[in-house]
Protein backbone atom coordinates (compact mmCIF):
# COMPACT_ATOMS: atom_id res chain seq x y z
CA UNK A 1 0.00 0.00 0.00
CA UNK A 2 1.97 3.60 -1.43
CA UNK A 3 1.38 6.46 1.31
CA UNK A 4 -0.35 9.39 0.42
CA UNK A 5 0.22 12.58 1.49
CA UNK A 6 -2.88 15.01 1.83
CA UNK A 7 -2.32 18.74 2.94
CA UNK A 8 -5.18 21.14 4.54
CA UNK A 9 -5.27 24.72 5.41
CA UNK A 10 -6.57 25.42 8.80
CA UNK A 11 -5.68 28.41 10.74
CA UNK A 12 -3.73 28.00 13.75
CA UNK A 13 -6.46 29.94 15.75
CA UNK A 14 -8.98 26.78 15.09
CA UNK A 15 -6.58 24.08 15.89
CA UNK A 16 -6.92 23.94 19.79
CA UNK A 17 -10.61 23.75 19.01
CA UNK A 18 -10.41 21.41 16.67
CA UNK A 19 -8.02 18.73 18.09
CA UNK A 20 -9.88 19.28 21.42
CA UNK A 21 -8.11 19.00 25.08
CA UNK A 22 -4.55 16.71 24.83
CA UNK A 23 -5.38 16.51 21.10
CA UNK A 24 -8.11 13.96 21.98
CA UNK A 25 -9.93 14.10 18.77
CA UNK A 26 -7.46 14.12 16.40
CA UNK A 27 -6.07 11.35 18.20
CA UNK A 28 -9.34 9.76 17.94
CA UNK A 29 -9.39 10.76 14.07
CA UNK A 30 -6.02 9.32 13.18
CA UNK A 31 -7.09 5.89 15.02
CA UNK A 32 -10.26 5.71 12.85
CA UNK A 33 -8.81 6.16 10.35
CA UNK A 34 -5.26 4.92 10.24
CA UNK A 35 -3.46 8.03 9.05
CA UNK A 36 -0.61 10.39 10.84
CA UNK A 37 -1.51 13.86 11.11
CA UNK A 38 1.60 16.10 11.16
CA UNK A 39 0.67 20.23 12.25
CA UNK A 40 2.61 22.78 10.17
CA UNK A 41 2.31 26.82 10.36
CA UNK A 42 -0.52 26.78 7.79
CA UNK A 43 -2.38 23.96 8.66
CA UNK A 44 -1.67 20.23 8.81
CA UNK A 45 -0.44 17.02 6.50
CA UNK A 46 -2.45 13.90 6.68
CA UNK A 47 0.07 10.37 6.08
CA UNK A 48 -1.79 7.24 4.90
CA UNK A 49 -3.59 5.39 2.32
CA UNK A 50 -5.51 7.41 -0.53
CA UNK A 51 -8.69 6.69 0.75
CA UNK A 52 -8.30 7.17 4.72
CA UNK A 53 -6.70 10.46 4.44
CA UNK A 54 -9.47 11.86 2.14
CA UNK A 55 -12.05 10.88 4.53
CA UNK A 56 -9.94 12.28 7.41
CA UNK A 57 -9.42 15.29 5.46
CA UNK A 58 -12.97 15.61 4.95
CA UNK A 59 -13.59 14.98 8.69
CA UNK A 60 -11.47 18.23 9.91
CA UNK A 61 -12.67 20.35 6.92
CA UNK A 62 -16.50 19.84 8.45
CA UNK A 63 -14.92 20.76 11.92
CA UNK A 64 -13.07 23.94 10.74
CA UNK A 65 -16.42 24.92 9.18
CA UNK A 66 -18.08 24.55 12.94
CA UNK A 67 -15.48 26.26 14.36
CA UNK A 68 -15.08 29.01 11.95
CA UNK A 69 -18.97 29.46 12.77
CA UNK A 70 -18.24 30.09 16.39
CA UNK A 71 -19.13 26.76 17.70
CA UNK A 72 -16.97 25.10 20.63
CA UNK A 73 -16.56 21.70 19.23
CA UNK A 74 -17.36 18.56 21.17
CA UNK A 75 -16.64 14.67 21.05
CA UNK A 76 -20.38 14.33 19.78
CA UNK A 77 -19.09 16.69 17.10
CA UNK A 78 -16.68 14.73 15.83
CA UNK A 79 -18.05 11.18 16.31
CA UNK A 80 -21.13 12.27 13.97
CA UNK A 81 -18.61 13.94 11.28
CA UNK A 82 -17.19 10.36 11.34
CA UNK A 83 -19.92 8.38 11.24
CA UNK A 84 -21.34 11.08 8.09
CA UNK A 85 -18.02 10.48 6.07
CA UNK A 86 -18.54 6.89 6.28
CA UNK A 87 -22.16 7.43 4.99
CA UNK A 88 -20.67 9.38 2.41
CA UNK A 89 -23.44 12.81 4.01
CA UNK A 90 -20.65 14.90 5.25
CA UNK A 91 -21.45 18.17 3.38
CA UNK A 92 -25.44 17.90 5.38
CA UNK A 93 -23.00 18.36 9.43
CA UNK A 94 -22.90 22.20 7.63
CA UNK A 95 -26.68 22.04 6.62
CA UNK A 96 -27.72 21.05 10.26
CA UNK A 97 -25.51 24.08 11.97
CA UNK A 98 -27.43 26.78 10.05
CA UNK A 99 -30.56 25.88 12.22
CA UNK A 100 -30.33 28.46 15.00
CA UNK A 101 -33.39 27.86 17.51
CA UNK A 102 -32.43 30.32 20.21
CA UNK A 103 -30.01 30.77 22.70
CA UNK A 104 -29.59 30.23 26.32
CA UNK A 105 -29.22 32.39 29.37
CA UNK A 106 -25.68 32.21 28.99
CA UNK A 107 -25.82 33.05 25.35
CA UNK A 108 -25.04 29.53 24.46
CA UNK A 109 -26.68 28.61 21.13
CA UNK A 110 -29.46 25.98 20.94
CA UNK A 111 -29.16 24.09 17.71
CA UNK A 112 -29.84 20.60 15.90
CA UNK A 113 -26.36 18.50 16.24
CA UNK A 114 -27.81 15.47 13.78
CA UNK A 115 -29.64 14.72 10.70
CA UNK A 116 -32.43 13.92 13.17
CA UNK A 117 -32.76 16.60 15.35
CA UNK A 118 -33.00 18.78 11.93
CA UNK A 119 -35.86 16.45 10.79
CA UNK A 120 -37.66 17.07 14.21
CA UNK A 121 -37.57 20.89 14.38
CA UNK A 122 -38.37 20.92 10.77
CA UNK A 123 -41.73 19.22 10.91
CA UNK A 124 -42.39 21.12 14.68
CA UNK A 125 -42.20 24.26 12.31
CA UNK A 126 -44.33 22.77 9.71
CA UNK A 127 -46.75 20.21 11.54
CA UNK A 128 -49.45 21.39 13.90
CA UNK A 129 -48.93 18.03 16.08
CA UNK A 130 -45.58 16.08 16.37
CA UNK A 131 -44.49 12.84 17.96
CA UNK A 132 -41.07 12.86 18.64
CA UNK A 133 -40.15 9.29 19.26
CA UNK A 134 -36.25 7.93 20.33
CA UNK A 135 -34.22 6.87 23.32
CA UNK A 136 -32.87 9.18 26.25
CA UNK A 137 -30.19 11.94 25.24
CA UNK A 138 -31.58 12.42 21.46
CA UNK A 139 -32.57 16.21 22.50
CA UNK A 140 -36.47 15.28 22.64
CA UNK A 141 -37.72 17.36 25.04
CA UNK A 142 -35.41 20.48 24.85
CA UNK A 143 -35.58 21.01 21.12
CA UNK A 144 -39.41 21.20 21.69
CA UNK A 145 -38.57 23.49 24.83
CA UNK A 146 -36.38 25.47 22.58
CA UNK A 147 -39.21 25.67 19.53
CA UNK A 148 -42.00 26.89 22.37
CA UNK A 149 -40.10 29.42 23.57
CA UNK A 150 -38.83 30.47 20.83
CA UNK A 151 -42.45 30.71 19.31
CA UNK A 152 -43.64 32.28 23.06
CA UNK A 153 -40.84 35.05 22.29
CA UNK A 154 -41.74 36.20 18.65
CA UNK A 155 -45.62 36.41 19.91
CA UNK A 156 -46.99 33.34 17.59
CA UNK A 157 -48.13 31.17 20.56
CA UNK A 158 -50.04 33.27 23.54
CA UNK A 159 -48.66 30.98 26.39
CA UNK A 160 -46.72 27.80 26.54
CA UNK A 161 -48.22 24.63 28.27
CA UNK A 162 -46.46 21.71 29.92
CA UNK A 163 -47.59 18.47 30.68
CA UNK A 164 -46.50 15.02 31.60
CA UNK A 165 -48.36 11.65 33.51
CA UNK A 166 -47.36 11.49 37.05
CA UNK A 167 -46.24 8.53 37.35
CA UNK A 168 -42.94 6.81 39.41
CA UNK A 169 -40.47 5.30 37.28
CA UNK A 170 -40.03 1.91 38.89
CA UNK A 171 -40.29 2.32 42.16
CA UNK A 172 -43.10 4.10 44.77
CA UNK A 173 -42.25 7.35 46.58
CA UNK A 174 -44.82 7.15 48.68
CA UNK A 175 -46.85 10.40 50.20
CA UNK A 176 -45.68 13.63 49.77
CA UNK A 177 -45.60 16.73 51.98
CA UNK A 178 -46.54 19.97 50.95
CA UNK A 179 -49.57 21.38 49.04
CA UNK A 180 -50.70 20.19 45.38
CA UNK A 181 -47.99 22.22 43.65
CA UNK A 182 -45.29 20.28 45.68
CA UNK A 183 -46.65 17.27 45.11
CA UNK A 184 -46.39 17.53 41.33
CA UNK A 185 -43.17 19.02 40.98
CA UNK A 186 -40.90 16.19 41.48
CA UNK A 187 -42.54 14.41 38.91
CA UNK A 188 -42.34 17.74 36.46
CA UNK A 189 -38.38 18.72 37.75
CA UNK A 190 -37.10 17.69 34.24
CA UNK A 191 -39.40 20.46 32.55
CA UNK A 192 -38.37 23.42 34.63
CA UNK A 193 -34.90 22.11 34.41
CA UNK A 194 -35.13 23.32 30.81
CA UNK A 195 -37.14 25.92 30.68
CA UNK A 196 -34.64 27.25 33.69
CA UNK A 197 -31.99 26.92 31.41
CA UNK A 198 -32.91 28.81 28.42
CA UNK A 199 -35.77 31.21 29.48
CA UNK A 200 -33.72 32.40 32.92
CA UNK A 201 -35.89 31.47 36.33
CA UNK A 202 -36.66 34.73 37.41
CA UNK A 203 -38.52 35.00 33.77
CA UNK A 204 -39.94 31.75 33.67
CA UNK A 205 -41.34 32.86 37.71
CA UNK A 206 -42.73 36.09 35.89
CA UNK A 207 -44.62 34.27 33.28
CA UNK A 208 -45.47 31.59 35.55
CA UNK A 209 -47.39 34.06 37.71
CA UNK A 210 -48.71 35.74 34.88
CA UNK A 211 -50.19 32.47 34.00
CA UNK A 212 -48.46 32.52 30.26
CA UNK A 213 -46.62 29.28 31.26
CA UNK A 214 -48.20 26.30 32.97
CA UNK A 215 -46.76 22.83 34.01
CA UNK A 216 -49.05 20.48 35.22
CA UNK A 217 -49.46 17.30 35.17
CA UNK A 218 -51.85 15.30 32.65
CA UNK A 219 -54.82 14.37 34.92
CA UNK A 220 -55.42 18.62 34.96
CA UNK A 221 -56.00 18.76 31.29
CA UNK A 222 -59.35 16.98 31.15
CA UNK A 223 -62.33 19.73 30.59
CA UNK A 224 -60.46 22.01 28.81
CA UNK A 225 -59.70 23.52 25.30
CA UNK A 226 -56.33 24.96 24.60
CA UNK A 227 -56.26 27.79 22.20
CA UNK A 228 -53.03 29.81 21.03
CA UNK A 229 -50.52 27.24 22.92
CA UNK A 230 -47.52 25.24 22.22
CA UNK A 231 -48.49 22.19 24.52
CA UNK A 232 -45.36 19.37 25.01
CA UNK A 233 -46.64 16.56 26.24
CA UNK A 234 -43.32 14.76 27.74
CA UNK A 235 -43.10 11.03 28.77
CA UNK A 236 -45.90 10.24 26.16
CA UNK A 237 -44.76 6.45 26.65
CA UNK A 238 -46.35 6.56 30.23
CA UNK A 239 -49.96 8.07 28.77
CA UNK A 240 -53.10 5.18 29.05
CA UNK A 241 -54.62 4.77 25.48
CA UNK A 242 -57.91 7.06 27.37
CA UNK A 243 -55.36 9.79 29.11
CA UNK A 244 -54.08 9.89 25.04
CA UNK A 245 -57.14 10.30 23.20
CA UNK A 246 -58.13 12.82 25.80
CA UNK A 247 -55.10 14.78 26.00
CA UNK A 248 -55.18 15.28 21.66
CA UNK A 249 -59.06 16.07 22.09
CA UNK A 250 -58.01 19.37 24.50
CA UNK A 251 -55.96 20.88 21.25
CA UNK A 252 -58.22 24.51 20.06
CA UNK A 253 -57.23 27.04 17.52
CA UNK A 254 -54.32 28.50 16.92
CA UNK A 255 -52.43 25.71 18.95
CA UNK A 256 -48.82 23.55 18.39
CA UNK A 257 -48.65 20.60 20.25
CA UNK A 258 -45.54 18.37 20.53
CA UNK A 259 -45.47 15.25 22.42
CA UNK A 260 -42.24 13.04 22.93
CA UNK A 261 -41.75 9.78 24.27
CA UNK A 262 -39.25 6.49 24.48
CA UNK A 263 -41.01 3.35 24.04
CA UNK A 264 -38.33 1.42 25.67
CA UNK A 265 -38.89 2.81 29.17
CA UNK A 266 -42.16 2.27 30.27
CA UNK A 267 -43.39 3.05 33.80
CA UNK A 268 -46.90 1.37 33.25
CA UNK A 269 -48.11 -1.29 35.71
CA UNK A 270 -47.37 -4.83 33.52
CA UNK A 271 -49.36 -5.64 30.54
CA UNK A 272 -50.77 -2.04 30.32
CA UNK A 273 -51.31 -0.49 26.78
CA UNK A 274 -49.30 2.65 26.09
CA UNK A 275 -51.28 5.82 24.42
CA UNK A 276 -48.45 6.00 22.75
CA UNK A 277 -48.09 3.24 20.87
CA UNK A 278 -51.84 2.94 20.14
CA UNK A 279 -51.51 6.92 18.99
CA UNK A 280 -48.88 6.21 16.52
CA UNK A 281 -51.04 3.14 15.11
CA UNK A 282 -54.70 5.16 14.94
CA UNK A 283 -52.85 8.61 13.78
CA UNK A 284 -49.69 7.01 10.98
CA UNK A 285 -52.50 8.54 8.34
CA UNK A 286 -53.96 11.43 9.51
CA UNK A 287 -52.46 14.86 7.91
CA UNK A 288 -51.13 17.50 10.01
CA UNK A 289 -49.31 14.96 12.10
CA UNK A 290 -45.47 14.27 12.17
CA UNK A 291 -43.95 11.64 13.12
CA UNK A 292 -40.28 11.82 13.65
CA UNK A 293 -38.35 8.24 14.78
CA UNK A 294 -35.03 8.98 16.59
CA UNK A 295 -32.35 6.86 16.79
CA UNK A 296 -28.98 6.06 19.29
CA UNK A 297 -27.21 7.80 16.28
CA UNK A 298 -29.35 10.95 17.14
CA UNK A 299 -27.83 11.09 21.08
CA UNK A 300 -26.22 14.17 21.99
CA UNK A 301 -25.15 13.50 25.84
CA UNK A 302 -22.13 11.96 26.70
CA UNK A 303 -20.57 9.50 23.78
CA UNK A 304 -21.12 6.89 26.42
CA UNK A 305 -24.73 7.51 26.57
CA UNK A 306 -25.05 6.80 22.77
CA UNK A 307 -23.05 3.27 23.28
CA UNK A 308 -25.19 2.64 26.59
CA UNK A 309 -28.22 3.20 24.15
CA UNK A 310 -26.94 1.09 21.27
CA UNK A 311 -26.08 -1.72 23.93
CA UNK A 312 -29.38 -2.03 24.89
CA UNK A 313 -31.12 -1.97 21.21
CA UNK A 314 -28.62 -4.92 19.90
CA UNK A 315 -29.60 -7.00 23.05
CA UNK A 316 -33.50 -6.17 23.19
CA UNK A 317 -33.40 -7.12 19.21
CA UNK A 318 -31.46 -10.25 19.99
CA UNK A 319 -34.57 -10.85 22.48
CA UNK A 320 -37.64 -13.27 21.58
CA UNK A 321 -40.71 -11.29 21.27
CA UNK A 322 -43.72 -12.02 23.52
CA UNK A 323 -45.96 -15.05 22.68
CA UNK A 324 -43.81 -16.58 19.99
CA UNK A 325 -42.50 -20.27 20.16
CA UNK A 326 -39.03 -18.87 21.42
CA UNK A 327 -40.32 -16.62 24.48
CA UNK A 328 -42.61 -19.82 25.32
CA UNK A 329 -39.94 -22.48 25.44
CA UNK A 330 -37.53 -19.96 26.96
CA UNK A 331 -40.30 -18.92 29.60
CA UNK A 332 -40.80 -22.86 30.54
CA UNK A 333 -37.14 -23.90 30.53
CA UNK A 334 -36.82 -20.96 33.09
CA UNK A 335 -39.23 -22.47 35.26
CA UNK A 336 -38.07 -26.05 34.97
CA UNK A 337 -34.79 -25.89 35.72
CA UNK A 338 -34.82 -25.64 39.53
CA UNK A 339 -38.39 -27.68 39.72
CA UNK A 340 -35.41 -30.30 38.87
CA UNK A 341 -32.73 -29.35 40.49
CA UNK A 342 -35.01 -29.52 43.84
CA UNK A 343 -35.90 -32.79 42.31
CA UNK A 344 -32.52 -34.51 42.39
CA UNK A 345 -32.06 -32.89 45.88
CA UNK A 346 -34.79 -34.96 47.21
CA UNK A 347 -33.78 -38.26 45.79
CA UNK A 348 -30.26 -38.04 47.10
CA UNK A 349 -31.41 -37.46 50.49
CA UNK A 350 -33.61 -40.46 50.20
CA UNK A 351 -30.59 -42.59 49.58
Amino acid sequence: MSLMETVINIPAEHMANIFGQFDAYMKKIERTFHVTIVVREDGMKLLGSQQETDRAARVLTQLFELSRRGSQITEQNVDYAIALTFEEKESAMAEIDRELICHTMNGKPVKPKTLGQKSYVDQIQEKMIVFGIGPAGTGKTYLAMAMAITAFRNEEVGRIILTRPAIEAGEKLGFLPGDLQSKVDPYLRPLYDALYQIMGAESFQKNMEKGLIEVAPLAYMRGRTLDNAFIILDEAQNTTPAQMKMFLTRIGFGSKVVITGDATQKDLAPGAASGLDVALKVLRKVEEIGICQLTSSDVVRHPLVQRIVKAYEDYEKKQPLPGTDAEVRRTRGTAQRPAKRAGRGRQHAGR
